[in-house]
């Protein structure tokens, strides 16, 4: 979703996501950690999230605007509880990744209703089917690992994040509340 932007323009690299709690990300770290991942480079547990929407990179000036956007959303007025429950591999993204198996209705909502508010701003998704994930590994080119147990982890978010990529590490920027 790059917006254009001029040359030597400050920009930041962008996304809105659920963070997971230090506990969320403790549980998976621990599970993927018996996973036999011959390949590919581990995302560190500090940056476990489920994306919401990727803006990528985006031109500063447009900052104040994206957070008015994303203030005028309407929250689903309930914690949201995302089930990753299935390990899955997608080798054309070179992605290891949980997903959910049934994908929450108020989670999709959440996503469209996030596009549609960055739509006027001329930042608007590559693809439109959104497909919630949390990436385990980068760079992961072969079939999905054989697990020692099923991955049953229940995300439980009570807000939602627009993060700020920097050097690897994820920066929160701003927090919305799920239930107001």
């Amino acid at each position: 979703m790059p917006h254009p932007r001029e040359p030597g323009e400050p920009f930041k690299r962008l996304f809105f996501a659920l963070a997971c709690t230090p506990e969320q990300r403790q549980a998976i770290a621990r599970w993927r950690k018996e996973l036999p991942i011959g390949n590919g480079r581990r995302v560190p547990a500090d940056n476990f999230h489920l994306t919401l929407l990727f803006l990528g990179e985006v031109p500063l000036h447009l900052l104040p605007a994206i957070l008015a956007a994303a203030s005028a959303v309407k929250p689903p007025g309930e914690p949201l509880r995302v089930p990753l429950d299935r390990l899955d591999a997608w080798r054309r993204s070179g992605v290891l990744l949980l997903a959910p198996e049934q994908r929450p209705r108020a989670l999709l909502r959440l996503a469209y209703d996030l596009q549609q508010a960055m739509q006027p701003l001329g930042l608007l998704p590559e693809h439109s089917d959104y497909r919630p994930h949390l990436t385990l590994a980068r760079d992961y080119r072969t079939e999905v690992p054989e697990a020692p147990s099923a991955p049953d982890f229940l995300l439980k978010a009570t807000h939602f994040t627009l993060f700020e990529s920097r050097k690897g590490s994820y920066v929160p920027l701003q927090e919305w509340p799920l239930v107001v």
